[in-house]
């Protein structure tokens, strides 16, 4: 997922395999009365994300060893889905495979994607998956030495926000024209595409949402979210002047995941999608001043402590207002515990030209060193079918980057989840340039002088651009 400067996720609470069984066994029997593909287009795809990125899924677990399950060893979750094999062969379109592939994921997702794994080789005997989870931290330098070794997986995980980077290696295989582009959020999938060619396949979703304190702002005489930038000032303003927030709002001091909503909403952009940077457009200038007036004004801190934990500052009432993802959810339901339900709720990103968030997750690509590409690809299609998408939600709560997913009751009927679904309309993601992290790098550094007061928005929008240009785009 999109793996820099996010916000860690929780770590998602165990849930019993047999809530994934129960999915997957009503998908099998579904396609083996049918016997064609209900999900269309036969294609797989993953996501992107938050940065993490975008984020990489923020629970990040130590790497494991490879462990490749049996018929012997399967979860509840596989046996169940075993009954529709057959017929789920055939819904795919295409001759059996066989043989075995070596699957890393990171985080939380590669402990738990065992589950899923069983179901696929259940689903398709003779086949064997090894899933091998790798820390996000020691991510990309696996990955580098295993491409410059030529010792790759078939399939990995990659953070939205590495694509550029190890796309420029050649390492990956191009997507099949088999795999629908029209299934997943568009946004996500144009994090696949570097310079012209698809190169991988969404295969879950983040993006961000406003989390505001309703009892604080009805105190202050708000009695409705902010819906325009105009709107988001004056609810800052009168949480703190009237509410009694000690802050009107939560804003990073160096975070570009923060601003760039900010830029894209009002027309701006990071690239002109043409080779060239627009970093210091007017639309940039306008919008890191609008960004900044929340410092000058004393609205958010000009300075947060390095691990800030803004969840208990929310519930304390401090910092009424602030911009995260999905994950957070559930933290606030935590810690706020019984009776707090009823005093925050979220809000889709306030507008100027448009309400713009951003788009983070991870994708799944499969490498060139693969020698077994048809399996390679019919595993990614299988983890990016509308069901498998579902059921991998129950088991990891990441969001679905097939929108067809979010049909089903588990997302539809829960009002704050149908409201992250409905902004994921409405999402950009950065370039997937090689140097991107350089380049994030920089736009955290100039955002940190301006918010701290010792560079004005023109200046600091010059100095990303003048960075920017320097760094280049790596190809």
């Amino acid at each position: 997922m999109g793996h820099e400067g996010s916000i860690p996720k929780a770590e998602p609470r165990p849930r019993a395999p047999l809530r994934i069984a129960a999915i997957l066994a009503t998908a099998a029997l579904l396609i083996a009365s049918c016997g064609s593909n209900s999900s269309g287009g036969g294609g797989g795809g993953a996501s992107a994300g938050a940065s993490s990125g975008g984020g990489a899924s923020a629970a990040a677990s130590a790497a494991a060893p490879s462990t490749a399950a049996s018929g012997a060893d399967s979860s509840a979750g596989a046996s169940a889905a075993a009954s529709g094999g057959a017929s789920a062969e055939a819904s795919q379109g295409g001759a059996a495979v066989s043989g075995t592939l070596t699957v890393w994921a990171m985080g939380n997702e590669g402990v738990k994607l065992k589950t899923l794994a069983d179901a696929f080789m259940k689903e398709n005997p003779g086949t064997t998956v090894n899933v091998t989870p790798v820390d996000w931290g020691q991510a990309v330098a696996k990955l580098q030495t295993a491409i410059a070794g030529g010792q790759t997986p078939d399939v990995s995980q990659m953070g939205t926000d590495m694509m550029g980077q190890f796309a420029a290696t050649g390492a990956f295989e191009t997507v099949p024209e088999s795999i629908d582009k029209s299934k997943f959020f568009e946004s996500a999938w144009n994090t696949n595409v570097v310079e012209g060619a698809t190169v991988g396949v969404p295969w879950y979703v983040e993006t961000r949402l406003l989390y505001y304190r309703k009892d604080i702002a009805e105190k202050a005489g708000i009695t409705a979210p902010p819906a325009t930038w105009d709107d988001l000032k004056a609810a800052a303003k009168a949480m703190k002047e009237k509410g009694g927030a000690a802050n009107g709002i939560s804003l990073g001091t160096k975070n570009w995941q923060e601003y760039a909503p900010f830029l894209w909403s009002n027309g701006g952009d990071i690239t002109d999608g043409q080779g060239k940077f627009t970093l210091n457009s007017p639309q940039a200038v306008e919008a890191l001043t609008f960004y900044q007036s929340f410092f000058k004004e004393g609205l958010t801190p000009t300075s947060v402590p390095e691990g800030f934990d803004i969840t208990p500052a929310f519930v304390a009432g401090t910092h009424p207002m602030f911009f995260s993802g999905p994950w957070h959810l559930s933290l606030i339901k935590e810690a706020g515990g019984a009776g707090f339900e009823d005093k925050w709720a979220i809000a889709p990103i306030p507008k100027k030209a448009t309400g713009t968030s951003f788009v983070g997750g991870a994708n799944l690509v499969v490498y060139k060193n693969s020698q077994n590409k048809d399996l390679a690809w019919k595993f990614v299609d299988y983890l990016t079918k509308p069901e498998t998408q579902v059921a991998w939600y129950q088991e990891v709560t990441v969001l679905p980057a097939v929108q067809a997913g979010w049909d089903d009751p588990a997302l539809k009927e829960d009002p704050n989840l149908a409201m992250f679904g409905e902004q994921l309309k409405d999402t950009k993601a950065p370039p997937a340039i090689p140097t991107w992290s350089e380049i994030a790098s920089a736009m955290n550094d100039s955002l940190e002088k301006m918010t701290a007061g010792s560079l004005e928005p023109q200046a600091a929008a010059d100095e990303m651009q003048q960075k920017a240009e320097r760094i280049g785009m790596g190809s």
